[in-house]
């Protein structure tokens, strides 16, 4: 348990006082479900740019990541390096485009429904088993992030695992559930500046307070001079083509996240899209070099004043804080793991409600529901899904990392080779789409079960190359597209240009 709990748990209500207030004010303002699932198309640069990056890395990029960077030293960079790279290529290849096709294609909200759309599925069944794999894979996420909250309340404040989990869940379900998605955006702006803030501003202290960056370098030297090689393990063995393709691909993983590519529908004008792209590269590679000193350091930092270690290195973000900075400062500080937190479980219960209420309800039970009960049983949605979510969360043992890489290949190779595909190939069907998002999901649900030699390779890597071929071979195989859905991609075509 930390010090000084009274004022931290003072920061705290007020961190979330003004996070509820925001929530507020963008429920006074949604009207639709246009509103509520995508706000209406209206954000600017820096909201679209910081929510996307906010909701991307979540509480594995103050807990996750440094506590690999803490057991495994540099060989972090070979997973910091993916999905910066990752971060990059998806503002680049998809945002524009997608961002363009989504209105073209009858104005979707959802992706499953830019999947019907795009290729005028008249049987919605791309959309719903679309969502039925938003559905699936969002549970194991949104867990990570309750997982993550709940190590934060229980390293805190002392709480009980379960019992830090629970309050964890209320607080990203209580403005999630009433503002949608400019609550979700907008708070995710605040959020991300606050997680940025942390990561640049607890490694330096921590760092400076062991004698400077060159000490550093020579403590972990003489500790272990393998945690500053970026080709051997902390054994001094080589890394293995499968370990570092594994720790790379998961840059791939973005062209097929939701919740990011949401971020990318909803950017007010084209025009936005370029300086969103440099906010959002700049933000993302300031924070995992942060995360990745914060685990480094934390290493010298237990070796110094810990004999007993430390059991848990997803902690170490909060010990550091803790060690470092005066209970207000640490206030401050550890309610940007909750930022962290909230900001990506926000998204993913939006995510998962519109794919609930957009996707399976409206096309499945009640076709001509109005507006008001689409919303409705989005907002019904989020509190069922986070009680899902939170009975997967659970148990302690589990770790935010192991968690969010399931769901991340998940959503990679179930959407991403399908999206990309959707967005470039003209050729492509409904045949192609519908192969490539079953093919993809399975893949990596099956491949997560095997293990030894080449299955010991990230499941996002064969699942994003089955569905790949998937999509070529069902599309090829099958008649080509409908004149109007060729007609309809030459009118995307168009509008990239306008």
């Amino acid at each position: 348990m930390i010090e000084n709990t009274g004022v931290i748990i003072a920061t705290f209500l007020v961190y979330l006082a003004v996070m509820l207030g925001v929530g507020l004010y963008a429920y006074k303002r949604t009207a639709n479900s246009a509103d509520y699932f995508l706000g209406g198309r209206s954000l600017g640069p820096w909201p679209a740019a910081l929510s996307a990056g906010a909701s991307d890395m979540s509480g594995w990029l103050l807990l996750g990541l440094p506590g690999y960077a803490f057991a495994s030293g540099m060989e972090s960079f070979w997973l910091a390096a993916g999905l910066l790279i990752g971060t990059w290529l998806n503002w680049l290849l998809v945002a524009k485009r997608l961002r363009a096709y989504s209105i073209t294609a009858n104005d979707s909200l959802t992706l499953p429904e830019f999947f019907a759309n795009r290729f005028e599925d008249k049987s919605k069944l791309v959309q719903v088993i679309s969502a039925f794999f938003i559905l699936l894979f969002f549970l194991f996420y949104t867990s990570s992030g309750l997982v993550a909250g709940g190590k934060l309340f229980e390293t805190v404040f002392g709480l009980d695992y379960t019992t830090a989990v629970i309050i964890g869940t209320v607080c990203v379900v209580s403005y999630t559930l009433f503002g949608g998605f400019l609550a979700v955006s907008w708070t995710d702006l605040i959020q991300g500046l606050l997680m940025a803030a942390a990561l640049v501003l607890v490694p330096v202290i921590a760092i400076q307070a062991d004698g400077g960056f060159g000490v550093m370098l020579d403590t972990l030297e003489a500790k272990n001079p393998e945690l500053l090689t970026i080709w051997n393990d902390t054994k001094g063995e080589p890394l293995s083509a499968i370990a570092i393709i594994s720790l790379a691909a998961w840059g791939l993983g973005y062209f097929g996240q939701p919740h990011i590519l949401a971020r990318f529908k909803a950017v007010r004008s084209a025009a936005d899209i370029a300086v969103s792209r440099r906010i959002a590269v700049s933000w993302t590679g300031l924070s995992l070099v942060g995360a990745t000193l914060v685990g480094l350091a934390g290493s010298i930092y237990v070796d110094n004043h810990m004999a007993g270690g430390l059991a848990d290195g997803e902690k170490i973000f909060m010990l550091l804080v803790n060690a470092m900075f005066n209970p207000v400062m640490a206030g401050i500080l550890l309610a940007a793991i909750l930022a962290a937190i909230m900001s990506t479980a926000d998204s993913q219960l939006l995510v998962s409600s519109s794919a609930l209420a957009e996707d399976f309800y409206k096309q499945v039970f009640r076709k001509d529901a109005s507006q008001k009960e689409i919303v409705m049983v989005g907002r019904l949605a989020v509190i069922g899904l986070s009680i899902v979510a939170l009975a997967l969360a659970m148990n302690p043992d589990s770790t935010v990392l192991g968690l969010v890489s399931y769901a991340w290949a998940g959503f990679g190779a179930a959407f991403g080779p399908t999206l990309i595909l959707a967005l470039y190939w003209k050729r492509m069907n409904r045949n192609g789409a519908l192969a490539g998002v079953l093919v993809g999901g399975i893949s990596v649900v099956i491949w997560k079960q095997l293990s030894g030699g080449i299955y010991d390779v990230y499941e996002i890597v064969p699942g994003m190359i089955f569905a790949t071929l998937a999509i070529v071979i069902a599309s090829l195989a099958t008649a080509a597209p409908t004149q109007s859905v060729e007609d309809n991609f030459d009118k995307y075509q168009r509008s990239l240009n306008d």
